[in-house]
Protein backbone atom coordinates (compact mmCIF):
# COMPACT_ATOMS: atom_id res chain seq x y z
CA UNK A 1 0.00 0.00 0.00
CA UNK A 2 1.44 3.29 -1.13
CA UNK A 3 1.56 6.37 1.46
CA UNK A 4 -0.82 8.16 -0.80
CA UNK A 5 -3.92 5.50 0.14
CA UNK A 6 -2.78 6.09 3.62
CA UNK A 7 -2.89 9.58 4.06
CA UNK A 8 -5.58 11.20 2.14
CA UNK A 9 -5.76 14.05 4.15
CA UNK A 10 -2.71 15.77 6.24
CA UNK A 11 -4.52 17.78 8.53
CA UNK A 12 -6.76 15.96 10.50
CA UNK A 13 -7.15 18.11 13.40
CA UNK A 14 -7.14 15.39 16.17
CA UNK A 15 -4.21 17.12 17.71
CA UNK A 16 -5.45 20.20 18.30
CA UNK A 17 -6.65 19.25 21.54
CA UNK A 18 -2.56 18.98 22.43
CA UNK A 19 -2.64 15.11 21.94
CA UNK A 20 -1.81 12.85 19.44
CA UNK A 21 -1.92 9.35 17.92
CA UNK A 22 -0.23 5.94 18.21
CA UNK A 23 -0.37 3.37 16.17
CA UNK A 24 -2.71 1.40 18.05
CA UNK A 25 -4.84 4.20 18.04
CA UNK A 26 -4.01 5.23 22.08
CA UNK A 27 -3.71 9.04 22.27
CA UNK A 28 -0.97 10.68 24.56
CA UNK A 29 -0.09 14.29 25.38
CA UNK A 30 1.95 15.70 22.46
CA UNK A 31 4.69 16.29 25.32
CA UNK A 32 4.55 12.71 27.20
CA UNK A 33 8.02 11.16 27.22
CA UNK A 34 6.85 8.36 24.66
CA UNK A 35 6.12 11.00 22.40
CA UNK A 36 9.31 12.98 23.40
CA UNK A 37 11.52 9.49 22.28
CA UNK A 38 9.76 9.66 19.20
CA UNK A 39 10.00 13.23 18.02
CA UNK A 40 13.73 12.74 18.99
CA UNK A 41 14.12 9.41 16.94
CA UNK A 42 12.58 11.69 14.33
CA UNK A 43 14.70 14.39 14.62
CA UNK A 44 17.71 12.58 14.42
CA UNK A 45 16.53 10.95 11.16
CA UNK A 46 16.28 14.34 9.84
CA UNK A 47 19.82 15.77 10.48
CA UNK A 48 21.01 12.29 9.19
CA UNK A 49 19.22 13.05 6.04
CA UNK A 50 20.05 17.10 6.28
CA UNK A 51 23.92 15.53 6.41
CA UNK A 52 23.39 13.13 3.23
CA UNK A 53 22.45 15.86 1.28
CA UNK A 54 25.57 17.83 1.14
CA UNK A 55 27.73 13.83 0.71
CA UNK A 56 26.04 12.97 -2.52
CA UNK A 57 27.61 9.93 -4.37
CA UNK A 58 30.12 9.89 -0.92
CA UNK A 59 31.31 6.23 0.22
CA UNK A 60 29.39 7.02 3.62
CA UNK A 61 25.95 7.52 1.83
CA UNK A 62 25.36 3.96 2.05
CA UNK A 63 25.74 3.39 5.91
CA UNK A 64 23.87 6.73 6.56
CA UNK A 65 20.70 5.49 4.34
CA UNK A 66 20.86 2.19 6.65
CA UNK A 67 20.90 3.68 9.28
CA UNK A 68 18.12 6.32 8.35
CA UNK A 69 16.22 2.87 7.69
CA UNK A 70 17.05 1.72 11.15
CA UNK A 71 15.92 5.07 12.75
CA UNK A 72 12.51 4.48 11.13
CA UNK A 73 12.00 1.04 12.35
CA UNK A 74 13.26 2.59 16.14
CA UNK A 75 10.02 5.26 15.56
CA UNK A 76 8.05 2.69 14.74
CA UNK A 77 9.00 0.90 17.55
CA UNK A 78 7.91 3.73 20.29
CA UNK A 79 5.26 4.32 18.19
CA UNK A 80 3.72 0.33 18.28
CA UNK A 81 4.57 -0.55 22.00
CA UNK A 82 5.90 -3.94 22.82
CA UNK A 83 7.11 -4.08 19.15
CA UNK A 84 10.93 -4.69 18.49
CA UNK A 85 12.24 -4.33 15.24
CA UNK A 86 15.86 -3.78 15.82
CA UNK A 87 18.14 -6.55 17.49
CA UNK A 88 22.14 -6.86 18.22
CA UNK A 89 22.15 -7.37 14.41
CA UNK A 90 21.81 -4.05 13.69
CA UNK A 91 24.74 -2.51 16.49
CA UNK A 92 26.86 -5.08 14.81
CA UNK A 93 26.31 -3.40 11.58
CA UNK A 94 27.20 -0.30 13.45
CA UNK A 95 30.24 -1.72 14.39
CA UNK A 96 31.34 -2.72 11.62
CA UNK A 97 31.24 0.54 10.19
CA UNK A 98 33.21 2.17 13.11
CA UNK A 99 36.01 0.00 12.77
CA UNK A 100 36.26 0.59 8.92
CA UNK A 101 35.90 4.37 9.39
CA UNK A 102 38.18 4.55 12.84
CA UNK A 103 41.12 2.74 11.08
CA UNK A 104 43.01 5.02 9.42
CA UNK A 105 42.52 7.79 11.85
CA UNK A 106 44.65 9.19 13.39
CA UNK A 107 44.59 8.33 18.09
CA UNK A 108 42.62 11.37 19.79
CA UNK A 109 45.45 13.43 21.33
CA UNK A 110 42.68 16.29 22.78
CA UNK A 111 39.16 16.74 22.77
CA UNK A 112 37.09 17.55 19.37
CA UNK A 113 35.61 20.66 18.96
CA UNK A 114 31.87 20.86 16.65
CA UNK A 115 33.22 21.69 13.41
CA UNK A 116 36.05 21.58 10.59
CA UNK A 117 33.92 21.96 7.57
CA UNK A 118 29.46 21.94 6.63
CA UNK A 119 29.75 18.45 6.47
CA UNK A 120 31.58 17.47 9.46
CA UNK A 121 29.94 20.30 11.16
CA UNK A 122 26.43 18.54 10.51
CA UNK A 123 27.52 15.34 11.30
CA UNK A 124 28.23 16.43 15.18
CA UNK A 125 24.83 18.30 15.17
CA UNK A 126 23.65 15.12 13.85
CA UNK A 127 25.45 13.26 17.09
CA UNK A 128 24.40 15.71 19.66
CA UNK A 129 21.04 15.01 18.73
CA UNK A 130 21.48 11.18 18.73
CA UNK A 131 22.65 11.70 22.38
CA UNK A 132 19.11 13.65 23.25
CA UNK A 133 17.38 10.74 21.44
CA UNK A 134 19.04 7.53 23.83
CA UNK A 135 18.17 10.07 26.80
CA UNK A 136 14.88 10.10 25.64
CA UNK A 137 14.78 6.36 25.14
CA UNK A 138 16.67 6.40 28.83
CA UNK A 139 14.44 8.29 30.68
CA UNK A 140 11.43 6.42 28.88
CA UNK A 141 12.80 2.86 29.91
CA UNK A 142 12.08 3.92 33.59
CA UNK A 143 8.13 3.75 32.99
CA UNK A 144 7.93 1.40 30.34
CA UNK A 145 9.30 -1.01 27.99
CA UNK A 146 11.85 -0.22 25.69
CA UNK A 147 13.76 -2.43 23.54
CA UNK A 148 17.09 -2.50 24.97
CA UNK A 149 18.59 -3.33 21.63
CA UNK A 150 17.36 0.29 20.38
CA UNK A 151 19.14 2.28 23.64
CA UNK A 152 22.21 -0.01 22.36
CA UNK A 153 21.44 1.08 19.10
CA UNK A 154 21.34 4.84 19.43
CA UNK A 155 24.62 4.71 21.73
CA UNK A 156 26.36 2.83 19.14
CA UNK A 157 25.24 5.17 16.32
CA UNK A 158 26.50 8.47 18.21
CA UNK A 159 30.25 7.00 18.05
CA UNK A 160 29.70 5.96 14.72
CA UNK A 161 28.26 9.99 13.95
CA UNK A 162 31.43 10.96 15.78
CA UNK A 163 33.74 8.68 13.83
CA UNK A 164 32.08 9.91 10.38
CA UNK A 165 32.40 13.72 12.01
CA UNK A 166 36.47 13.13 12.26
CA UNK A 167 36.69 12.02 8.48
CA UNK A 168 34.21 14.23 7.30
CA UNK A 169 36.78 17.04 9.01
CA UNK A 170 40.13 15.58 7.11
CA UNK A 171 38.23 15.99 3.43
CA UNK A 172 39.52 18.08 0.81
CA UNK A 173 42.45 19.26 3.02
CA UNK A 174 40.72 20.05 6.20
CA UNK A 175 40.98 19.07 9.43
CA UNK A 176 39.64 18.79 12.81
CA UNK A 177 38.98 21.39 15.46
CA UNK A 178 40.70 20.41 18.86
CA UNK A 179 39.90 22.20 22.43
CA UNK A 180 42.58 24.35 23.26
CA UNK A 181 42.79 25.09 26.88
CA UNK A 182 42.68 28.89 27.50
CA UNK A 183 42.21 30.47 24.96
Amino acid sequence: MSLGNRLTRIYTRTGDDGTTGLAGGERRPKDDVRITAIGDVDELNTFVGLLRSVLCDDELDPTLEAVQHRLFDLGGELAMPGTQLLDAHQTTSLEQALDRYNAPLPPLQEFVLPGGNEAAARCHVARAVCRRAERALLRLSRDEPVNSASIVYLNRLSDLLFVIARTLARRQGGQEVTWRKGI
